[in-house]
């Protein structure tokens, strides 16, 4: 699947976060897990997500780990080798790296898409150029 595609898909979805991540995780090899966290007061809060298995974190206090982080940031955060950043939050064991793009509106972070993958430093300034895009195609279908 293309970037093109992939944004015109979740661009005509019903519901744009859980098209997104199905599209994500089925749409892109190193894409081994998708999950879209949703800003609710101090907390990130798991909403539609995708991949093989469930992950425990459904709720992360904003500035802890690398989601909290890009939470308080605004800023995508890209982790190579997740054994080697101590603010990981280890989900799955299969885990090697993991992007984080916060999704904003009107200047806040109201939510975020958060994937891992299997493959260490799976994440380029490619996936960081596309998946900006998915979370501005977002913004508008997260109700805060």
């Amino acid at each position: 699947m293309t970037h093109e595609e992939a944004l015109e898909a979740i661009r005509r979805a019903e519901d744009p976060l859980a098209a997104a991540a199905g599209i994500l995780e089925e749409g892109f090899d190193h894409y081994s897990w998708v999950g879209i966290y949703l800003v609710e007061g101090d907390d990130l809060v798991l909403g539609p997500w995708q991949g093989p298995e469930a992950t425990e974190h459904v709720r992360i206090p904003v500035g802890q780990g690398v989601c909290g982080a890009a939470a308080v940031s605004g800023e995508t955060e890209i982790v190579d080798d997740v054994n080697s950043d101590p603010r990981y939050l280890s989900c799955f064991p299969s885990t090697r790296s993991e992007i984080v793009v916060p999704i904003a509106r009107n200047g806040s972070v109201v939510g975020e898409i958060d994937i891992d993958s299997d493959r260490p430093a799976a994440f380029g300034e490619e996936d960081r150029r596309f998946l900006e895009q998915v979370a501005e195609l977002l913004s508008p279908a997260v109700h805060h």
